[in-house]
């Protein structure tokens, strides 16, 4: 899945598997590098897709 079509719910559910199996597994320092990296990137997605759902709304609002 191209990144500009993961949806929030799909970035969010992707972040809560990577938590679940840093918990779980026993550490691989490369590994965990990875998901970190690619954690970081899943969450800067979703800060983008919030920030872009908080301007749409505003413009809706202004128009009444």
């Amino acid at each position: 899945m191209d990144e500009k079509d993961l949806t929030y719910k799909d970035a969010m559910e992707e972040i809560d598997n990577i938590l679940e199996s840093l918990e779980s597994e026993t550490p691989d320092i490369d590994n965990v590098a990875n998901k970190v990296s690619r954690a970081s990137e899943l969450l800067e997605l979703c800060r983008k897709k919030l920030l872009k759902a908080e301007e749409d709304i505003e413009k809706i609002l202004a128009q009444k």
